[in-house]
């Protein structure tokens, strides 16, 4: 299999955590899981690491007064940013912040995240899901994960708007 860590994140969302569950899955099974479904060792392990980082970016952004950066703060991105999520990716985040989506303190994990995976190349589509993952844990940002999710399966069942 020619996965990346996105590809099993997205297999990890899609299989274990969109839904509401009684209690966490237990890491070690879900790893053992995703190496008898096809996934590499090596990445599945990166995987695990990415989503502790979401974990330890969400808990600093809570704590942060006010949650972060103002939601009147301009975003400059950096060269390796740039470089690695294309101009398409780009222009949808800032999309998202103007709609009000995304926040300042959100954009900031999500770049966090994007910039964390170990893809060359960043699009639109690729950032709909981590933002995603970035929503579905974070309060007060249940309409803003609804909107994305269906955004994102509307996409999947062909149906644009």
């Amino acid at each position: 299999m020619n996965e990346n860590v996105l590809d099993i994140l997205m297999y990890l969302f899609e299989n274990y955590f969109s839904e509401p569950m009684d209690e966490a899955p237990d890491q070690n099974v879900l790893q053992t899981e995703l190496v008898e479904a096809g996934f590499a060792e090596p990445k599945v392990k990166k995987a695990f690491s990415w989503l502790e980082g979401l974990a330890h970016q969400q808990s600093g952004t809570a704590k942060e007064p006010g949650g972060g950066p103002s939601h009147r703060s301009v975003r400059i991105f950096t060269e390796e940013e740039e470089h690695k999520m294309t101009r398409d990716a780009r222009g949808f985040l800032t999309f998202l912040e103007d709609s009000g989506v995304v926040d300042a303190g959100t954009r900031e994990v999500l770049i966090d995240r994007l910039m964390a995976l170990d893809s060359d190349e960043i699009d639109a589509e690729a950032l709909s899901w981590v933002l995603l993952m970035v929503l579905h844990n974070s309060p007060g940002h249940e309409g803003a994960y609804v909107w994305v999710e269906d955004m994102i399966f509307d996409r999947m069942d062909g149906v644009f708007h």
